[in-house]
């Protein structure tokens, strides 16, 4: 509804937004001057080749595109504002379309600006818009209006794209988006707030303000929501037709989501063989209720869905159906507004239960008793009976999960709030009961198994709780994207793991040497090839290829760690290696003999400054370095042919170069993994870390191996090593997956070779802390109480 207002009212919300503008427009080439330097910092930082070059090539991208970003930004800024009106237009929920994943992939993108700033600027960003709404006389402002952080926030990352700039990039620099904008945002609306109090406008802010009544025309009820904060950017629906326990055809899962393939009879195909009985079993439940035998129940299960949802009032949106000459789903808006309206009133309470002073046990009684009743609530305006016992079945399976003490207050207020969002999912996909590798239960079930291990102190106001938050609000803001919103938060929250269980110091140095104690055994091992193709066909003794092989290939590698593969002392190590094969070859002229006379000082001291590296002094680098005098000796008397100096001078240019040559040689090679090789690789103390290398000559079995490769980062498990029990949390695996790194709680850290992993997993030496997944447990518990009382899963 809209009020007419004079036009000095128009004018001044109007100036309100040009200010806005103005203000905000100023930040964007401030922001890409901060991009620049970012990128400059990280293409200038050491790591491995791949990292390196993916660096470059973002620092390279950006900057030919930068100029071209700044200028279509700031241009659409201020165009953007010619197209915002007093007037709101139509409802984003009544516009109906398919939409492509690129779009959610950007959306979702934009979404992570837009609430960092809803979260820095919800109080200003409040009175602004009811000030604004006072001006025009609207209940709300347009989807388009420049005063919503959507707006901006989505405007960045279309022109980003315009520009030719990747999603990729766009996502490794948000954080520095974030910190140049996000600010400049805020006191953007603090001024605009200022601005208006100044020209006499709600001088004071009624709360009454914040709730308006709503009607759903759809379905006959009514309700309390909030006013729109520019929070509510509904995108346009585009679900995936499911397939789940009415006994049809499972939908194909894309290639990503698909489980890792593992011998069968091992302990992890055992627990996923018990996971999807426990999901059969409950398929097998609701057919015999709902349909009969499980043949008859599918077709009975979809045509009264079709019936149903035809007769259910309110309009109906037709979607394809999949595989098997399936009938098309037809989605009823009347429960689709039922949901929404539900979630949005369970929202407010939530919020209220979070800022309770009481005990946590009450309240989340009270969580559980509100989710119930709106449960309850839906169940009455469900238009089938499968849509009826969906709802019992994802409440059963909530109640369960708000049930689980181990999960910290905080976490489960959180998980409770997913329960409408799965309901939306679990009804147009049902495949959701079907699968385990269903996007929202892998979200649910990776969060759980990794707040479960830690206390309520540990999480609350951590950053692991603010990002369950933000996910849960992603999920709360694309109601009508399906899984791809739950696919796309599960892979962020995957990636915020990785770099939140590794942000301590110790662990960060525990990674930093395990990782570069993988990547010089790897590399030694290519050097040693690289070398091998050198001297394939020179003429050189076989005590100076196997110092080659062995010792000095082992020498460039660490070399290569410590001071960069084109350090000063890397490149002069190299040469050694070329001169050391000059000098063993034969020498029949006096010349070169002479010349070899003159060198042998200096070459034999930088022979033992490399040894030295690799900890080799004493007696075994005098008997290296004795062996090496014996060759050298035998040289000035060969009647061998000698080396042509043009060959000398080719093998010194490509060990110079040698980084261009070498290949990967993969993940399968041994490494000698102990403490004291850690201290002498980068002269860190070990004491923190204990090392579990694997064991000599032990077979390790395949399936064990693959189990070992599928753990997943955030879990927890009980470590029995050396007659001691530890509870670990897996915090890191590297890159070739040879090293794997377990934290404790008390500050030690475990660093546990492949092979080992995969044999204590066998022995049962470390076993997971939870036997099964947080939802399958929950399919359990739900399952448990249908079986006790079947007749509530329709009642």
């Amino acid at each position: 509804m809209s009020i007419a207002r004079s036009a000095s009212s128009l004018q001044l919300a109007r100036e309100t937004r040009e200010r806005f503008v103005m203000a905000t427009e100023g930040a964007i080439a401030p922001l890409a001057g901060a991009i620049r330097d970012r990128l400059t910092a990280l293409a200038s930082e050491a790591g491995n080749a791949r990292a390196m070059q993916e660096n470059r090539d973002d620092f390279v991208a950006f900057q030919g595109q930068a100029t071209q970003w700044v200028t279509l930004a700031q241009a659409g800024w201020r165009k953007a504002l010619g197209t915002t009106s007093g007037a709101m237009t139509a409802p984003a929920a009544l516009r109906l379309e398919l939409i492509g994943n690129e779009v959610v992939e950007s959306n979702i993108l934009s979404s992570r600006l837009a609430q960092m700033i809803h979260d820095k600027a919800s109080f200003e960003l409040s009175d602004l818009r009811l000030r604004i709404q006072y001006l025009e006389g609207t209940t709300e402002l347009d989807a388009r209006d420049v005063l919503k952080p959507e707006t901006l926030a989505k405007l960045l990352v279309d022109q980003w794209l315009a520009a030719g700039l990747s999603r990729g990039l766009w996502a490794r620099v948000q954080d520095t988006v974030q910190q140049g904008l996000v600010e400049v945002v805020v006191k953007a609306y603090e001024s605009a707030n200022a601005y208006l109090i100044a020209n006499g406008v709600m001088q004071e802010i009624d709360l009454k303000s914040f709730v308006r009544r709503t009607g759903n025309a759809g379905s006959g009820g009514s309700g309390v929501a909030p006013v729109d904060s520019g929070m509510s950017g509904s995108s346009p629906i585009a679900q995936r037709p499911g397939y789940g326990f009415e006994g049809q055809q499972q939908a194909s899962m894309p290639s990503t989501m698909a489980p890792t393939s593992t011998t069968g009879g091992s302990p992890l195909m055992m627990a996923r063989q018990r996971a999807q009985t426990a999901l059969l079993s409950l398929k097998r439940f609701v057919t015999a209720r709902i349909g009969g035998d499980a043949g008859g129940a599918a077709a009975q299960f979809q045509a009264g869905g079709a019936e149903g949802r035809a007769t259910g009032g309110g309009s109906q949106v037709s979607q394809p159906g999949q595989g098997g000459g399936a009938a098309p789903r037809v989605f009823s808006r009347t429960f689709a507004g039922a949901i929404a309206d539900a979630e949005v009133a369970y929202r407010m309470a939530a919020t209220q239960y979070m800022d309770g002073a009481g005990e946590q046990a009450t309240l989340i009684q009270q969580t559980a008793v509100d989710l119930r009743r709106r449960s309850t609530e839906l169940k009455k305006r469900a238009p089938t009976t499968a849509d009826k016992a969906t709802v019992e079945i994802v409440a059963l399976m909530f109640q369960a999960i708000l049930a689980e003490e181990r999960i910290p207050f905080s976490a489960r207020v959180w998980f409770a709030r997913l329960q409408m969002p799965v309901l939306r999912v679990a009804i147009a996909e049902p495949e959701f009961f079907g699968t385990l590798q269903h996007p929202a239960r892998m979200l649910i079930d990776r969060m759980g198994s990794c707040v479960m291990g830690f206390d309520a102190a540990a999480i609350t106001g951590s950053a692991l709780e603010g990002e369950i938050r933000r996910v849960v609000q992603v999920i709360e803001q694309y109601p009508e994207t399906g899984q791809r919103v739950f696919k796309l938060v599960f892979d962020e929250f995957v990636a915020f793991l990785n770099r939140y269980l590794t942000q301590s110091d110790t662990t960060q140095r525990v990674m930093s040497v395990a990782q570069q104690v993988e990547q010089k055994e790897t590399m030694a091992i290519q050097y040693t090839i690289e070398l091998r193709k050198m001297l394939n066909d020179m003429p050189v003794r076989d005590e100076i290829r196997e110092f080659l092989f062995k010792v000095w290939a082992e020498v460039l590698a660490i070399a290569a760690l410590r001071y960069g593969a084109q350090g000063e002392q890397t490149v002069m190590l190299k040469r050694v290696a070329s001169e050391l094969v000059w000098a063993a070859s034969a020498k029949p002229n006096r010349t070169d003999r002479a010349r070899v006379i003159q060198d042998l000082p200096q070459l034999l001291q930088r022979l033992r400054q490399g040894m030295a590296l690799l900890g080799i002094v004493d007696e075994p680098q005098e008997a290296h370095i004795k062996i090496i005098g014996a060759t050298l000796s035998d040289a000035f008397l060969s009647k061998t042919e000698a080396i042509p100096q043009a060959k000398i001078e080719a093998m010194a240019e490509r060990l110079a170069h040698l980084e261009d040559f070498v290949t990967d040689v993969g993940g399968t090679a041994d490494l000698p993994l102990d403490a004291h090789s850690i201290e002498l690789l980068l002269g860190v103390d070990a004491a923190s870390i204990e090392v579990i290398p694997d064991a000599a000559g032990t077979k390790v079995p395949e399936d064990m191996l693959a189990w070992a490769h599928e753990l997943q980062v955030g879990n927890w498990f009980m470590l029995d090593h050396n007659d001691r029990v530890s509870q670990v949390q897996f915090v890191w695996r590297s890159e070739r997956k040879q090293l794997h790194l377990f934290a404790s709680s008390d500050g030690r850290s475990f660093l546990i070779q492949a092979g080992r992993l995969a044999t204590y997993l066998q022995a049962g030496l470390l076993v997971p802390a939870e036997e099964e997944t947080l939802t399958v447990r929950a399919t359990r518990e739900a399952l448990a109480k249908l079986d006790a009382n079947p007749e509530r899963l329709l009642n």
